[in-house]
């Protein structure tokens, strides 16, 4: 047993935490191989500035550099992110390219200097890049047979999807990236008002939002035409081609943040599951691409390492023993580091809380034990508490430099507008890994609205956010109970000992657009229960 105290814990004040100082047990921890077997230093061609014209006659613009060494060369396609150009993959370019590769890095259409309106990851970005591809097999040493795509964020959506489309892939690399953009805009039926107003005005100042994008975008804010956003979003996810990435078999390596508030997690550990070729998923603390940024810069980033590690494995043909390790790393709030057979060995068994009656004294019930059918709480909607999420990008950007999530002062949150449950102090800890699953009853007065879970880690009265969801119901019957299931995003989180979980539902948070009637009412009752996966 080690003696550690959670980072957000300094927060609270002094005499509280040396009265509660925790226990928490060390993690397994996974073997972090060094970098990939080096290939030899070689000299460069330095950085070529140059013009890649698309089927349709778009200009994109693009830049590559190679060894001066005869070719050919593993190549390996950087694809910039939303709002970004090709300059922003510099530093790990010139890396590859003293490793003996042909790195190219374009801005895609719409982008800054790139000709066309944004495609958003459509038809025409897919065929972008295969023309990319051709213009590099042609105008460079790549060696057509060993190609790579790698990205971040964007780069990374349109990576996943043309590789689907070109069986000249045979290995991606998709940081902080999507596979399913209807479940990134709705997830839980819910929409997210931060982060899409992020994209639409990075597209407008940085870009040229194509007619579709924009009229898609206001359409998403009037909440209107939602089934036509969700058809555009499907043909802009690689989850829709999933047979066609499975045909052409390339190695994918996947990395994203927990708290990642445009792609939630989720959704990659699907795809993950239903890829059949070689495959490697990492999660870590942090929000959208905040954990791989520093290796943008060309510092020392363990997603890089394991990007350089993939890319000599699966282009350029070096065993660097990435293929025989766990391929599913997690990274914990502690800063330990496991690896797992499979998402499914992540978790070893799933521990039921059942939610209590609220007690009226102090508006608060019991979590664990066996889930109570009676005694229900009535909480008036529309109404925020203190129980938050944060902002967008920032906080999870944040906790993950600092270790300090948003805090919440429990007595403070508004027992009229949540319920509010507590569990028993726990004296051996727990590790969560995965998805937690909460079931909660409910009897609305109104036909939609929308709850927001919130799991926290209790010391005192203070909680610190382990993670949080929104779920929207439609088409409800007025005063019939209504079941709703909400599944958290995946975590890696340890309890320690001599805290307590809390768990707060209320009707909204500024990270999302609601369907709540100010001032309606809705009923919290039972039987309802929180899964737990633990290890």
């Amino acid at each position: 047993m080690t003696l550690k105290l959670p980072a957000w814990c300094m927060r609270l004040p002094v005499v509280l935490v040396s009265l509660l100082l925790p226990l928490t047990g060390s993690a397994l921890p996974v073997r972090a191989t060094a970098s990939s077997a080096v290939l030899a230093a070689v000299p460069t061609t330095g950085f070529r500035f140059v013009d890649i014209t698309a089927s349709d006659g778009t200009v994109l613009k693009a830049n590559y550099i190679a060894p001066t060494t005869p070719g050919p060369h593993p190549a390996v396609i950087f694809i910039s992110s939303w709002g970004l150009n090709d300059l922003e993959y510099l530093a790990q370019a010139n890396a590859l390219a003293q490793k003996g590769y042909v790195a190219l890095s374009y801005t895609p259409r719409g982008f800054w200097a790139s000709g066309g309106g944004i495609d958003t990851a459509g038809p025409a970005d897919i065929a972008d890049t295969t023309r990319v591809i051709d213009w590099m097999i042609a105008n460079t040493t790549a060696n057509s047979s060993r190609i790579g795509l790698a990205g971040v964020s964007y780069g990374a959506g349109i990576a996943l999807i043309a590789s689907g489309f070109d069986p000249r892939v045979k290995a991606v690399a998709a940081l902080s990236g999507w596979s399913d953009l209807v479940a990134s805009l709705f997830g839980g039926e819910t929409r997210r008002p931060q982060a899409v107003a992020l994209l639409d005005l990075a597209a407008t100042l940085l870009g040229r939002p194509s007619p579709e994008l924009s009229t898609t975008i206001d359409n998403y804010f009037a909440n209107q035409n939602i089934e036509s956003i969700k058809t555009w979003g499907r043909v802009r996810s690689a989850a829709t081609y999933i047979s066609r990435i499975n045909t052409n078999k390339p190695a994918i390596l996947m990395a994203n943040s927990y708290g990642d508030s445009l792609f939630p997690p989720n959704q990659l550990v699907s795809f993950y599951g239903q890829l059949s070729g070689p495959k490697r998923l990492e999660f870590a603390p942090g929000d959208h691409a905040v954990v791989e940024a520093t290796g943008l810069l060309g510092l020392p980033n363990h997603v890089w390492t394991s990007f350089g590690r993939w890319m000599d494995q699966y282009v350029a043909g070096v065993d660097t023993g990435i293929s025989r390790e766990a391929p599913v790393v997690l990274r914990t709030y502690d800063g330990d580091v496991e690896g797992y057979a499979s998402w499914a060995a992540v978790a070893r068994s799933t521990q039921r809380y059942g939610l209590g009656a609220i007690r009226v004294l102090d508006g608060t019930g019991t979590l664990g034990g066996a889930p109570t059918s009676g005694g229900s709480r009535v909480v008036w909607s529309g109404f925020d508490t203190s129980a938050d999420a944060g902002v967008a990008l920032l906080t999870n950007g944040l906790q993950a430099l600092t270790g300090i999530p948003p805090v919440v002062w429990l007595p403070g949150v508004n027992r009229l507008n949540a319920g509010v449950w507590t569990s028993s102090v726990t004296t051996s800890g727990i590790s969560i890994r995965g998805s937690a699953a909460l079931r909660v009853r409910i009897t609305p007065s109104t036909a939609s609205g929308t709850v927001v879970a919130y799991l926290y880690d209790l010391l005192g009265d203070y909680g610190g956010l382990i993670t949080h969801v929104p779920l929207t119901w439609k088409g409800a019957t007025p005063g019939v109970p209504l079941d709703l299931d909400l599944t958290f995003p995946a975590t890696a989180y340890d309890v320690p000992v001599l805290h307590r979980l809390a768990l707060v539902v209320d009707t909204e948070d500024p990270l999302y657009l609601d369907a709540n009637t100010t001032g309606a009412t809705v009923s919290l009752g039972g039987p309802s229960w929180l899964d737990l996966p633990v290890r």
